[in-house]
This record gives C-alpha cells, sequence and structure tokens, in this order.
C-alpha cells in the first residue's frame, strides 16, 4: 500500500472506532502511531474507560486475531508464551502455544503481574518470537501488543522497570468523556441489546501488513533529524531528569513522526509531526530526580520544556 490508501484505511478504522468508543480521535490515532511504527502501545487509565474495548475494536476493525492476557500476581510466564506437554498418545513433547499467539494481543492490567512474567513479553516485543525450553518459536505476523495499567490502585501491582517501559513505543491514556461524549455513551446503550457495542470489519491481514510498510516511503530532511536528536539529547541535560531519553527513543521517535505523516496522507516529515508525536512517544521513557519525582512534577511538562527550549528549523 502506499501513503494515500494507507492514509484513507485509516481514515476508514477512525471512523469505525468513533462509532463504537467515546474518546478523543488523538488517542485512536496515538495507537494508529504504534502499529504503523510497527511498535507497541502502553494505555495507562482508571477502570471502566474502555481500554479493554479499544484494543479489542481496534483488533477486530483491522481483522487480526486477537488474544486477551489478563495479568495477576500468581500468573507464569509459561501461561503467557506457552509451554511443552507430553502427549501420551505420540509419545513425545510438543509445544502448546499460548495467548501470545495472536496478531493483537491485550495485556491487561500489566503492572499487577510480577517482573520474572512482565519480563515474558520483553522477546515478543523486540523480536516478534519466543523462546521455551530453548526452542524459539515466531509469533504471527503482524504482531501488536497493547498493555493497560491502572495509574491509581498501587497495592500489590509490580511497576514496569524503565527497560520496559522503554520497549513502548507509545504511552497515552483516554481520559474521561465530556459531558456530551457521556450522554452520547448513554444513547447508544439505549439503542442496542448488547453492553458492549460491535465494529466492522474494514482491514484484513495483507492491508495490515502493507500499510505498516508504507511510513518506510516517507522521506525526513537531515536538518528534521537534527532537530529530533536535538531535542532527545535535551532531555538527558534537563536538571529534573536523572535518565534521559535513550538511542533507541530517539529512532522510535523517527519511526512514529514517519507514521504521524502517513496518516496525515503526506510523503515527508514536517516539525509539527515531531512536536506532535513527543509527547506519547518520549515522556514515559524519562526517569526523574528524586528531587523532581517528590516536587510531583510531570515528565510531560518537562518535555514540553524542552520543546520550547530547542530551536525549531525552517522547512
Amino acid at each position: 500500500m502506499d501513503i494515500s490508501e494507507t492514509s484513507a484505511a485509516c481514515g476508514e478504522v477512525l471512523d469505525t472506532l468513533r462509532g463504537a468508543i467515546i474518546a478523543d480521535d488523538a488517542f485512536f490515532e496515538d495507537i494508529l502511531l504504534g502499529l504503523l511504527s510497527r511498535g507497541h502501545v502502553l494505555i495507562e487509565d482508571v477502570p471502566g474507560t474502555g481500554k479493554t474495548l479499544t484494543a479489542r475494536s481496534m483488533a477486530t476493525a483491522l481483522g487480526l486475531s486477537f488474544s486477551r492476557i489478563q495479568f495477576t500476581p500468581d500468573l507464569l510466564p509459561s501461561d503467557v508464551t506457552g509451554t511443552t506437554i507430553y502427549d501420551e498418545g505420540t509419545g513425545e513433547f510438543e509445544f502448546s502455544e499460548g495467548p501470545i499467539f495472536a496478531n493483537v494481543v491485550l495485556a491487561d492490567e500489566i503492572n499487577r503481574a510480577p517482573p520474572k512474567t512482565q519480563a515474558a513479553l520483553l522477546e515478543a516485543m523486540e523480536e516478534e518470537q519466543v523462546t521455551v525450553d530453548g526452542t524459539t518459536y515466531e509469533l504471527p505476523s503482524p504482531f501488536f501488543l497493547v498493555a493497560t495499567q491502572n495509574p491509581v490502585e498501587q497495592s500489590g501491582n509490580f511497576p514496569l522497570p524503565e527497560a520496559q517501559l522503554d520497549r513502548f513505543s507509545v504511552k497515552t491514556s483516554m481520559g474521561y468523556p465530556d459531558t456530551d461524549g457521556e450522554i452520547e455513551l448513554l444513547k447508544r446503550r439505549l439503542d442496542r441489546m448488547e453492553q458492549s457495542p460491535s465494529v466492522e470489519t474494514v482491514l484484513d491481514t495483507e492491508r495490515v501488513v502493507g500499510a505498516r510498510d508504507a511510513p518506510e516511503q516517507v522521506r525526513i530532511e537531515e536538518d528534521l533529524l537534527a532537530y529530533m536528536v536535538d531535542v532527545t539529547q535535551a532531555t538527558r541535560s534537563d536538571r529534573r531528569v536523572e535518565v534521559g531519553v535513550s538511542p533507541r527513543g530517539t529512532q522510535r521517535l523517527l519511526e512514529a513522526t514517519r507514521a504521524a505523516a502517513t496518516l496525515a496522507d503526506r510523503d515527508f516529515v514536517t516539525p509539527d509531526d515531531v512536536k506532535r508525536v513527543a509527547t506519547p512517544v518520549l515522556a514515559h521513557r524519562l526517569v526523574l530526580t528524586p528531587d523532581a519525582t517528590v516536587e510531583n512534577i510531570d515528565k510531560r511538562d518537562v518535555l514540553a520544556d524542552v520543546l520550547d527550549r530547542v530551536e525549531v528549523p525552517t522547512v
């Protein structure tokens, strides 16, 4: 698929999601940024806002297989990846695939599982494969992980380590709908028998794979590459930041800006694309100093200050 076809296809997906879920377009676009940039998305929000419904609806609209893993304190890595079992009929050991073997995987409440189980996702997220008992198994292509976590309930939770947060291309949130949006939510419930709305399938596996290739056609001028590097390097020298954006984060910023240009039906990147994706792509990668943490400084505010300081190139 070319850029125009991909932009039109993503528009169809957006229209379908709008009909089922009450949320800002920016939220849906953040998820599509993660998909098109071949990354993964972390949704952090309070319960009941529609995180699970969003992941399921996205998989349906894309025409992809879907699997949901409920993360709990007693969940084992093998419960995610699968395990080798003995078949008495054949007398041989066979691999039984876990729920990670799907195109779109929802890791629900990921921070409720212990670090050992969280780490079971690392190889899948980075290399799209899992290794069990010394044997490596390829995951379905495309592979797209959507993880959710609750920022309020911290009792019995295991916060994701920074190394794993860095694996998520995009971190976003839905937020509460406004008054009109919540009234519309109730009206839609009156118009159907089921509790949850349904969405139509508008794409298929082949078109999704083609759409993920489209951003590679987007060109970026050298001064914009320098601008991205200036932004990420500025996070490393900010007095409120203990650990700034890693080189991996800089690369993810590049990939997300190309995805943003594709969504806008352009074959080139602008400084506004960089600013648009900077917060969902970079903010969660910052590690603030203890003083900044005590003062409840928001990582997004730090990033906003960095964007204000760094000189924007003229394109």
